[in-house]
């Protein structure tokens, strides 16, 4: 499908962390949009994109720093609806009069309530229950409207909380919508496109469509090989991308040594026994664990990861006859913790394998088909594609595998130790029927040993932890309330059926501020 069939919406990306929910947002209201950095967005550039309307997302920056991000001032007179989020509203406000200021008790981390002052269109479906949750994360803060705005809401440390000029039909709020703990963030951007005059008809089979469009420009008629991981992400993007160019396309499932029990023909015969797609199964486990063998820092192994994977690429893409593109199932959250997503200035949380890991110069050309999705619209697309619920309801698994979910030093011996407990904990949750309730479930090892008592002996193990979580889209999480029953009666397996574990404790840290994985 040609996107400029549709209405466009653009999303000028400042640099936020959760610039991609607010595509998301908009997804859900079947509004296509596209997210570009700043830098990106010239007058020829808006010009060219003629977007329906646009939304200036949040920021880490200043407004009033040397170098600060800003719009170009042609953004303002193009008599399209703006909405400004966070940093968004106060570049809104610098650039057309209004004034930005640091410090004074007014900054705002966390949870914080909107009290209504004037009835706006932007707001409908707000307050009828009274004040309401939102999400605030400034420094800054706005200390002087601009002209031809009014103030629409406040908060206790932000007195321009919501502001808005109908005229032009400029909108702007310090806090942001685009987030889980803004619970009616949603309906405030299908008022926004509302009033834009958006429609509603961008849809995932529209997604595919136009995948399957770029893909076919992308490669052309040049071979490409899948790694294959068995995991959602890379299943649907090997059928997508099969979809597209057919037997172009080998996949490559790697065994690293660092898989869980008994994936590695779990995978292989899963895939095999639904889809006729070339595969090779490669087991180079003796490569990565002798190359992993004494490193305990979490950026170093996933570099070491990231490397082993695109040499096995690059010497499997010559067996295939010269295969140009390597395809990845990366998805934007992958992204947005490893680099900038499309050069915006958002700042780099941690390396993944296929992202952050890649060496600058390798042999082969990417295809992401899905770098721009979250999880659980890859399960959308995966669902479209017709892939089986086996597939599409499976947990994530890291691409560096148990490498990060063994803190410390890796040693064969902690991973066959992590791999049972790993086995037990999962059993469990299946037999209580937890399973698809959560998000994702794991143990990991510490890199401890802790004095126990077992039939009257002392021991000195390991002790483990074990994380689930419930979240969305991966970019925020929070721990599973298992019952005191549940853990007490895994950690009893665990440990009974476990050697080398003594003691079980249970992660309750949320994302943020940690990480769903340990590593």
């Amino acid at each position: 499908m040609n996107t400029s069939s549709h209405d466009r919406l653009l999303i000028v990306d400042f640099g936020s962390q959760v610039t991609q929910l607010i595509a998301r947002r908009l997804r859900e209201l079947n509004v296509y949009c596209e997210i570009h950095p700043f830098q990106k967005v010239t007058d020829d550039f808006l010009a060219e994109f003629a977007p329906k309307a646009v939304i200036f997302s949040g920021g880490p920056a200043s407004v009033f720093a040397q170098g600060a991000p800003m719009p170009p001032k042609s953004v303002f007179t193009m008599g399209v609806p703006i909405l400004g989020i966070c940093y968004g509203q106060q570049v809104m406000m610098h650039c057309l009069g209004g004034k930005v200021e640091r410090g004074h008790g007014t900054a705002e981390f966390g949870r914080a309530f909107v009290t209504p002052q004037n009835r706006v269109p932007l707001l409908d479906g707000w307050f009828s229950e009274g004040p309401e949750q939102v999400w605030m994360s400034h420094g800054d803060h706005v200390s002087e409207i601009a002209a031809g705005f009014q103030v629409y809401g406040t908060s206790p440390n932000a007195p321009f909380a919501v502001t808005a000029d109908l005229a032009r039909q400029f909108y702007a709020v310090q806090f942001h919508p685009e987030v889980h703990h803004t619970p009616k963030g949603a309906k405030l951007y299908e008022n926004f496109v509302r009033m834009a005059g958006f429609t509603g008809d961008w849809t995932m089979g529209a997604y595919k469509d136009e995948a399957i469009r770029k893909i076919r420009e992308q490669v052309g008629s040049d071979k490409v090989i899948c790694g294959l991981s068995g995991g959602v992400d890379s299943s649907v993007a090997a059928v997508l991308i099969h979809e597209a160019i057919g037997d172009q396309l080998t996949c490559v499932f790697v065994d690293t040594g660092l898989m869980r029990m008994g994936e590695s023909d779990e995978v292989v015969g899963m895939f095999r026994d639904n889809y006729n797609i070339p595969l090779i199964h490669a087991d180079e486990s003796e490569l990565f664990l002798g190359q992993l063998d004494g490193q305990s820092d979490p950026e170093t192994k996933r570099k070491i990861i990231g490397k082993l994977f695109i040499d096995v690429f690059d010497k499997h893409a010559k067996s295939v006859g010269g295969a140009k593109y390597l395809a990845q199932g990366t998805l934007y959250p992958d992204v947005i913790e490893s680099v900038s997503f499309s050069g915006g200035p958002s700042v780099t949380i941690k390396s993944h394998h296929n992202v952050g890991g890649l060496p600058e110069k390798m042999g082969l050309k990417l295809v992401e088909p899905l770098r721009e999705l979250f999880k659980d619209e890859v399960r959308e697309l995966g669902r479209e594609l017709g892939l089986p619920a086996s597939f599409v309801g499976r947990h994530p698994f890291p691409g560096p595998g148990l490498a990060i979910r063994c803190p410390g030093e890796i040693t064969r011996e902690k991973l066959d130790i992590l791999r049972k407990a790993d086995a037990v904990y999962i059993d469990q949750i299946r037999k209580h029927g937890l399973y698809d309730e959560i998000w994702q479930a794991f143990v990991a090892i510490l890199p401890v040993r802790t004095v126990g008592v077992m039939g009257d002996a002392r021991t000195y193990d390991f002790a483990c932890a074990l994380r689930a979580v419930t979240s969305v889209d991966g970019m925020t999480a929070d721990y599973y309330p298992f019952s005191h029953d549940f853990l007490g009666e895994t950690a009893t397996r665990i440990i009974n059926e476990v050697a080398g574990i003594n003691r079980v404790t249970y992660d309750i840290t949320s994302k943020p501020p940690g990480t769903i994985e340990w590593e």
